[in-house]
């Protein structure tokens, strides 16, 4: 249940359970310990199809199979009451009195079941299959309406048929007579309502409700039947159909004076009417919306876990009973509608200890953003305003106006977005058609690969016999848009991917060439197969470079595309700068030279990091990888100007006495001679 300012509470009814267990259900479990057990065995053993309450409110009967059965509760007692089976499913059935002593049944086997206090009293049959019927006081008839183009009417009081009313519909669905006046109306499965009137027997009007249900623009897939008929004091009628629309009219006109679409496309099962709230109560098998009957607008809506095959409102009050495709009858109280039953008055006790509780505010018609989307949309100017409230790490906005400024940002946002949507509906299409082994559009390596490898997995099944290869995420709808949205393309000339490219280079290269003759093939479409098929040798020769080497040479060729890149944005900057007069600011203290290096010093301030280590590895630091992976730096120190002055000086030192002093080359050393050098003869 949604609501902005509605209290509600869903209460479940559990199953008969001794005293025992239920303490120890209590004692373990925190929600069996929460919730109220308002009516003993309120339940079915399969399903309950339909739910009454009778006029003076103390009984509530519930028809449901298997078998088909029907079930009456005493509110005074809160329990149940008795319990019949019968011979067929039940279709409709009624009270015709205050309470469950005088009951008729419509079953789907074309029989009319009549039972008293006691049990079954009489038994007769309709001449077609019958769908709904509707009970005239003050002439005791009952009007059957089902898969026939005639009403059948049978009188109560003298005990027979009598002749039917003849309709333009091929078969009638509902049926239903005024409490005011007593007119009879009948829903056909042509879209259309038939008025009667029964003192004269005469059709006094018929009411088109098929063309009025679409509105402008709607795509029609087939013509609405009626499937839910309700009046709503003497002049307002409610019809619903079976494509989702509720209608509400005024007997005198013929347009509707509001149409509520129920977006789900399913028919509409039952119509009731708040009277004194203004409220209308609509419900399809999913869910049930209560909305107001002259804006539209909701007032709250009830969505259970399982499907609705009726609904019910406790007269004058609050509470909602509800028959579903589920064992169990929900019943549902929302005190904003009305006060609680006199039979369980203590619920208003609890909705109001529960009301001095705090709640979380939940926005139904809100959208929440961020600063950032704030930013992008142009509206940071509203933050603080009463347009923006702030709610944790953003703010919440009215969704229309977060619409009507997200359409004047991007004003082709729809067009691009429609034509996504015809292009998807256009390959989903083409995916019906007859399947060829055609590769990707985005990702197509990935894709061969993991074909190649769903294939190598089934040839290891089957020889193996040891069950069923891995599913591929090919067919997993979960990675669709991989293969589908270029922003999942896989970037290959990234660092990342040129640095492992060298471990699956082999099965890289085979697969650009098997792709390069899918693309010949796909785009000559009577041309014949390659002639040129790539070798056994041609494959071994990749075998001959070693991981290492191949690594290194992706470094290398990254390190040149970083300097090359590098140099282009220096040469932009040069550029940029000659042309603009420089000026330089000068510290105290500190010693003028040249602008040139005063330039290159103000450059390397706003160079980055990088930019730095670029230039040092230029002037004399080099980096080189090891046999193990790490990097291996090497660099020289800077000389300071002092150094450098007396290292020429030592040069120019050295030149000099290399020129003054004696070169004693011309002297020649004799082996053999005396310890002077000298000779004797």
């Amino acid at each position: 249940m949604q609501s902005e300012s509605l209290r509600s509470l869903v209460f479940f009814f559990l199953k008969w359970l001794s005293d025992r267990r239920k303490r120890q259900l209590q004692k373990k479990d925190v929600d069996v310990q929460r919730r109220i057990e308002l009516i003993q065995d309120f339940e079915m053993p399969t399903v309950c199809t339909s739910i009454k309450v009778s006029r003076d409110g103390q009984y509530i009967l519930a028809t449901g199979t298997y078998k088909p059965r029907i079930r009456c509760y005493d509110t005074y007692q809160l329990s149940l009451k008795f319990e019949r089976c019968l011979d067929s499913d039940v279709v409709a059935f009624d009270m015709l009195s205050d309470d469950y002593s005088k009951l008729v049944f419509l079953h789907c086997d074309r029989y009319v079941e009549f039972h008293s206090q006691h049990g079954q009293y009489y038994k007769t049959r309709i001449p077609k299959f019958g769908r709904d019927f509707s009970y005239h006081h003050p002439s005791c008839d009952l009007y059957f309406v089902g898969m026939s183009s005639e009403v059948y009417r049978l009188n109560l009081e003298q005990g027979r048929f009598l002749s039917s009313l003849q309709t333009d519909a091929v078969e009638n669905n509902v049926c239903d007579i005024n409490p005011v006046h007593h007119l009879f109306a009948a829903g056909t499965s042509d879209g259309k309502v038939e008025c009667w009137d029964p003192r004269v027997r005469n059709r006094v009007g018929i009411l088109d409700c098929a063309l009025s249900s679409f509105s402008d623009g709607t795509d029609v897939q087939s013509l609405p039947s009626i499937s839910a008929l309700k009046f709503n004091g003497s002049l307002t009628m409610g019809v619903g159909t079976s494509t989702g629309q509720v209608l509400l009219y005024d007997l005198r006109s013929s347009c509707p004076l509001l149409v509520k679409d129920h977006l789900y496309n399913l028919p509409i099962t039952s119509l009731n009417f708040q009277t004194h709230l203004d409220l209308v109560l609509s419900s399809d098998s999913k869910i049930i919306k209560i909305w107001n009957k002259d804006t539209g607008k909701i007032f709250s809506s009830i969505q259970p876990q399982t499907n609705i095959n009726d609904v019910c409102i406790y007269p004058n009050s609050g509470m909602i009973f509800t028959a579903n495709e589920d064992t169990k009858m929900n019943t549902f109280y929302i005190p904003a509608l009305g006060p609680a039953p006199r039979w369980c008055s203590f619920l208003d006790n609890l909705t109001e200890e529960l009301e001095e509780s705090p709640e979380i505010t939940v926005y139904d018609d809100y959208k929440f953003v961020t600063r950032k989307d704030l930013e992008n949309l142009g509206l940071s100017h509203l933050v603080g305003s009463s347009l923006l409230r702030a709610y944790m790490h953003g703010f919440f906005m009215d969704m229309r106006l977060y619409h009507k400024v997200k359409t004047m940002a991007n004003p082709f946002a729809y067009e691009e977005y429609r034509k996504e949507k015809i292009h998807q509906k256009i390959e989903d299409s083409r995916t019906q058609r007859v399947q060829i082994n055609k590769l990707p559009k985005v990702n197509k390596e990935l894709a061969l690969k993991l074909m190649e490898e769903g294939s190598e997995d089934a040839e290891l099944a089957s020889q193996k016999k040891k069950g069923k290869a891995m599913p591929s995420i090919l067919g997993d709808d979960r990675f669709k848009r991989m293969f589908e949205n270029p922003d999942y393309q896989v970037d290959e000339q990234s660092e990342e991917f040129r640095l492992l490219n060298p471990i699956v280079s082999k099965a890289g290269q085979k697969r650009r060439k098997k792709l390069r003759q899918l693309a010949e093939l796909a785009d000559a479409e009577d041309a014949e197969e390659p002639e040129g098929q790539v070798s056994s040798e041609e494959e071994s020769s990749d075998d001959d470079k070693s991981w290492l080497e191949e690594v290194r040479e992706q470094r290398r060729l990254l390190r040149q595309e970083d300097k090359h890149r590098w140099r282009q944005e220096r040469k932009e900057m040069d550029s940029n700068t000659t042309n603009q007069p420089q000026f330089y600011n000068l510290k105290s203290g500190e010693e003028f030279r040249s602008f040139n290096e005063m330039a290159h010093k103000q450059k390397l301030q706003k160079a980055s990091l990088e930019d730095r280590l670029q230039l040092e590895e230029q002037q004399g630091i080099s980096v080189a990888d090891t046999a193990v992976g790490s990097k291996q730096l090497t660099f020289t120190l800077k000389k300071s100007d002092k150094q450098m002055k007396q290292q020429q000086a030592e040069h120019e030192h050295h030149q000099e006495r290399k020129k003054l002093r004696r070169s004693a080359g011309h002297l020649k050393s004799v082996r053999g001679k005396g310890r002077g050098g000298r000779s004797f003869y």
